[in-house]
């Protein structure tokens, strides 16, 4: 007699990253599972060690941005030119229409150009009550932004970024992104 035993498909777990930094280390959590184009995305930066060097460089806070959509983000990565390929190229917008996930305190995303499908390799971190505008439901344009993950430890390092000297949205220097591992 023949036994089949049925397949199971694997389901994706949950990934924890170190992002070590000149102010400190915060580990985030990802969630394969539930944006796991996103997901797999950020790992490849995170194998390929593109981060390794790169730079928390842009925040958005208080008196820095339009009073009408309150946010407060810091945001890392390759901080390539705008006109500059990306380095693994772009990739589809899993929108938090589409995942469940919500742009809350200490939720990872993917920045992307006005057009969705335009992420790549910059990410950022909220900070506080976002009130979800970076959501599908909530952004200006109804698609949104790609929630991937949170930030399981370290939010006094992302609080301690969003507080560094800047000039207008540009931190002033740039905060050191020494690894980022898993």
């Amino acid at each position: 007699m023949l036994w089949v035993t049925p397949a199971v498909a694997a389901t994706p777990r949950a990934v924890d990253v170190v992002i070590r930094t000149s102010a400190g280390a915060i580990v985030v959590r990802l969630d394969a599972a539930r944006a796991p184009i996103t997901t797999a995305n950020f790992l490849r930066y995170v194998d390929a060690r593109k981060y390794d060097g790169a730079t928390f460089y842009r925040i958005v806070r208080p008196g820095n941005q339009s009073p009408h959509r309150p946010i407060q983000v810091i945001q890392g990565g390759l901080d390539l030119p705008d006109a500059a390929p990306y380095p693994f190229g772009k990739i589809p917008l899993e929108s938090t229409a589409k995942t469940g996930l919500h742009f809350d305190d200490g939720e990872i995303g993917i920045a992307r150009d006005k057009d969705p499908g335009t992420g790549g390799s910059e990410f950022f971190i909220c900070i506080g009550n976002t009130n979800r505008l970076l959501d599908a439901d909530r952004s200006p344009d109804h698609f949104g932004y790609a929630a991937f993950g949170r930030v399981v430890r370290g939010m006094d390092v992302v609080r301690r970024i969003q507080h560094a000297p800047a000039r207008a949205q540009r931190l002033a220097p740039p905060i050191r992104i020494l690894s980022i591992g898993r």
